[in-house]
């Protein structure tokens, strides 16, 4: 066994699917634990060993990580109930947003070696941006085991000062929803515009989607590509006139992802 995975909702059956649809992990390499039935049985269906409690772990389990994928309310409870496989040299990591090492240590003891992952729900059709952050006690061939990990689940950066991970929450963690909101918000201008609902839908989503594409494997940086869009004194350079007149959408976005920072900060204090 190499890996526990502790909670198996959503998030926590996405990344299990990654990694055995990849072949980084052999299903006999994972075991589950997760108490609600349903979620247990889904993960069982996988083919991993799938137990509703840490104790019915066998007693020589030695796992190298511990994938913590619980909410954030709960996590410092269930991390103190695998200390003695982080006394043993396991990896703890923790995708549960605020919850910083100082606080996983407190209940781990202060040489364990931990990591916090801040994932995000593109994760689950393994589109995800995931970001990591170590502790100075984690093996550096560890960091690259979980690196290969959530590599299945999408794009994945690291960072050396854990300050940050409140910027990253506000950027990629709860970005999907600023994008969502903004394909919400073109498809209503959409039928503003005459257009029947289903095709103001279908041309706000795939533009979105086309762009976001072309942005990522064009190599182009996207003021360049926003430029070759933009005819002069046309239609674009009309729309964008009312986006980028004293820069509007870059305030804007800058004063949501500042609130977004700002209560991130503050769920790690509560």
């Amino acid at each position: 066994m190499k890996v526990i995975l502790a909670g198996c909702g959503n998030m926590g059956h996405a990344m299990l699917a990654g990694w055995l649809k990849s072949g980084r992990l052999e299903a006999s390499e994972v075991a589950v634990v997760e108490p609600n039935e349903a979620l247990r049985a889904r993960a069982g269906a996988l083919g991993v060993a799938a137990l509703a409690d840490v104790a019915e772990l066998p007693a020589g389990a030695a796992p190298s990580l511990i994938v913590l994928a619980v909410k954030p309310q709960v996590i410092l409870n269930v991390a103190g109930a695998y200390r003695r496989f982080a006394d043993d040299g396991a990896t703890i990591l923790s995708i549960a947003a605020g919850t910083g090492v100082a606080r996983l240590a407190g209940v781990l003891g202060d040489r364990a070696s931990i990591m916090r992952c801040m994932p995000n729900t593109p994760a689950a059709i393994g589109k995800g941006m995931l970001v990591t952050y170590a502790n100075p006690h984690v093996p550096e061939d560890v960091k690259a085991f979980v690196s290969a990990l959530l590599a299945t689940s999408g794009e994945v950066a690291a960072i050396t000062d854990e300050g940050l991970m409140d910027a990253v929450t506000a950027v990629s963690g709860s970005g999907p929803a600023y994008v969502f909101h903004f394909i919400e918000c073109l498809t209503a201008a959409a039928e503003r515009a005459g257009l029947p609902a289903e095709t103001a839908r279908l041309l706000a989503m795939q533009t979105t989607y086309g762009a976001a594409c072309l942005a990522a494997e064009s190599g182009e940086e996207p003021g360049v590509l926003r430029q070759q869009v933009t005819s002069p004194n046309g239609t674009t350079a009309a729309a964008l006139s009312v986006l980028m007149g004293e820069d509007r959408l870059k305030k804007l976005l800058g004063e949501a992802v500042e609130a977004a920072r700002i209560r991130s900060e503050e769920l790690g204090r509560d």
